[in-house]
């Protein structure tokens, strides 16, 4: 796949509204008034790829099936859903696309429950990587660790120099906005799994050392993820046991994440309808919702 094409597809709301709703108190949820819950992120929270697509915003393409709307329709919340693919950390406090807001707009002292996952695509981690890796795999056959050998501790590096304090700076816009709000930052689940495959090659390309250096550098982009909402005082929902064998090498009903390959989504490398619905359901339960 071409990168330009790939870049596009890797960087890209009715809510529904019940009439039971719930609020957080202590961490468990009671019924009430309903939430008023504001859904932040990148293509990850926006749904990229799962149908159907949100025709308000077309630039964002931002899923109606995404794990926000799943959470605003089993808890009755209010959603406001402003998700967006390729959005940066920086697209919280700035325009991403003209006529679209800074993020953090959506966010007031009335919000109750805020739900996001960011940073993939800060540096280009996601992108850059699955490229670098994808490439360096398809000219080695699949033999040997071309990417890691080429590339070494840089996208670890970058996560840690420019990602972090970018997170760090998000989280607290975020808090400025909604001083009020139950902040729940969201892990990304697993791309690969943690070893090679042979027979996933065809659907991701990646040299068979390849596999585990790709792995870690998500693991360390989780573990700034982690740190970075523990200082902000936000929840960190973590996904690195639960979608442990869900990753993007699985036959499809079983895997979460899409092939970069002969996949069923319309973008690749990312969540599935299915892997939606798992991140609500762990969110819902990390957090106490019913």
């Amino acid at each position: 796949m071409p990168k330009h094409i790939l870049r596009t597809v890797m960087g890209t709301s009715s809510a529904l509204i019940g009439v039971l709703a719930l609020s957080l108190t202590g961490g468990t949820a009671h019924a009430s008034s309903s939430l008023d819950y504001v859904a932040l992120g990148d293509s990850y929270s926006a749904g990229s790829g799962v149908l159907p697509v949100d025709p308000t915003n077309l630039l964002c393409l931002r899923s109606t099936a995404n794990y926000p709307h799943v959470i605003a329709a089993r808890t009755g919340a209010h959603l406001k859903d402003v998700t967006c693919g390729a959005a940066q950390t920086k697209d919280f406090t700035a325009s991403q696309y003209p006529g679209v807001a800074p993020q953090v707009d959506a966010l007031g002292a009335n919000t109750d429950l805020v739900t996001l996952t960011i940073g993939g695509n800060d540096n280009g981690t996601f992108i850059n990587a699955i490229t670098a890796c994808g490439t360096a795999g398809v000219l080695t056959a699949g033999k040997g660790s071309p990417c890691k050998k080429t590339h070494g501790t840089s996208f670890t590096d970058q996560i840690e120099k420019n990602t972090y304090p970018a997170l760090k700076s998000a989280l607290r816009a975020v808090r400025a906005k909604a001083p009020n709000a139950r902040v729940a930052v969201l892990g990304y689940p697993w791309i690969t799994p943690a070893e090679a495959d042979p027979a996933c090659f065809v659907k991701l390309p990646v040299a068979a050392g390849d596999v585990p250096y790709l792995r870690d550098i998500q693991a360390h982009l989780n573990a700034v993820v982690e740190r970075a909402s523990e200082e902000a005082g936000a929840t960190y929902v973590d996904f690195s046991r639960i979608s442990e064998g869900h990753d993007a090498c699985k036959a499809a009903g079983t895997r979460w994440i899409e092939p970069l390959l002969f996949g069923h989504s319309l973008v690749p490398v990312h969540p599935n309808a299915l892997g939606e619905r798992r991140m609500a359901e762990h969110t819902m339960k990390v957090l106490g919702l019913s």
